[in-house]
């Protein structure tokens, strides 16, 4: 199959181009690299350095490979920028999301799977989160990624023949398991690579914000998914999308794991005596946060093949252990 990856010059795009391009499919990379690296960009794959809101670019390069589905990856992700800024929030996640089925309507191109995120479900009444459950996000992060599902929605009500998946995931982590690929942000913000990063030494501390939740150990408790587990459901996604479909999913393992769990973690791993601090809680971090994946198991055969925080742990540490820069030389 032809498929395009929009923003897969990223962390999880990278991982979705590459499981695609080893699984036989033809792959073709659209990527502003405002925030994605080139070199995260597999050779095997066309490249094609454009933004979302160039609509008539994505339609050319869509034209061109004779692409039949888009796995939509390109968006900002960073929920406190995001009540900062929101409007470059609602840019680049929602008109983006908008350009590109703008482009892919006029070139008849009918599949789509689209990256979306828990933060839709804003501070649930209970977990595990199952996809029925009320959405009512608290950040304009997930705002935006709201309004792309309801704009998908009614496109496909509109147009019976388009189908897509909405995929919505809880925390993603690890790296490729060869360490050919990883996680570089700037900034980072996500627990696992800033532990490793102080494992390295390149943060002196590490920061953990409350621990007087009502958990076992005081610290917030959340759902990580390896990011080839994310990307395998990509794929089982577009192989299951019939005309009409209008599918949404829960991606993770079903349970989550403690910071404190995850700090242990990161030291056995490592071997480092990771240095840590603790602080007062952020406003708006809830307490526990896990997904219920069953729908996604029943109605497409997926699970995670990574439940445990070690191994997931192990592949990001093989990529910073290689790369302590990221993506720079």
């Amino acid at each position: 199959m032809n498929v395009m990856v929009a923003g897969g010059a990223g962390y999880i795009g990278s991982h979705a181009a590459k499981q695609l391009l080893d699984a036989g499919h033809r792959v073709v990379v659209v990527d502003n690299l405002y925030r994605g690296h080139g070199r995260a960009v597999d050779r095997r794959a066309a490249f094609h350095e454009i933004d979302l809101a160039n609509t008539q670019a994505l339609a050319e390069a869509l034209t061109e490979h004779a692409i039949e589905c888009v796995m939509h990856f390109a968006a900002l992700a960073y929920v406190g920028e995001s009540v900062a800024d929101p409007l470059a929030y609602y840019d680049n996640n929602t008109a983006g999301a908008i350009s590109m089925l703008k482009a892919m309507k006029s070139t008849g191109v009918k599949r789509l799977v689209f990256s979306s995120t828990c933060a839709t479900y804003g501070e649930p009444e209970k977990t595990p989160i199952v996809e029925t459950m009320r959405q009512e996000p608290v950040s304009p992060y997930g705002w935006s990624k709201w309004c792309v599902e309801r704009v998908l929605r009614d496109y496909s009500a509109a147009d019976r023949e388009f189908a897509f998946a909405s995929l919505r995931y809880f925390n993603v982590a690890g790296s490729a398991a060869d360490g050919s690929l990883g996680e570089d942000h700037d900034p980072e913000t996500h627990l696992i690579p800033v532990l490793l990063l102080a494992a390295l030494g390149k943060r002196e501390k590490v920061t953990v914000f409350g621990t007087d939740y009502p958990t076992p150990d005081g610290t917030c408790i959340r759902d990580y998914i390896h990011v080839e587990d994310l990307c395998a459901a990509h794929i089982v996604a577009i192989s299951a999308l019939q005309p009409g479909d209008a599918r949404f999913y829960n991606l993770g393992i079903g349970k989550g794991y403690s910071v404190k769990e995850v700090i242990e973690s990161a030291r056995r791993v490592t071997g480092v005596e990771i240095p840590i601090e603790y602080g007062a809680r952020r406003p708006g971090d809830p307490a526990i946060l896990f997904a219920n994946a069953d729908k996604i198991r029943r109605e497409l055969g997926w699970s995670a093949r990574y439940t445990d925080i070690d191994p997931i742990v192990a592949t990001a540490w093989k990529w910073f252990e290689k790369h302590p820069n990221g993506y720079k030389a």
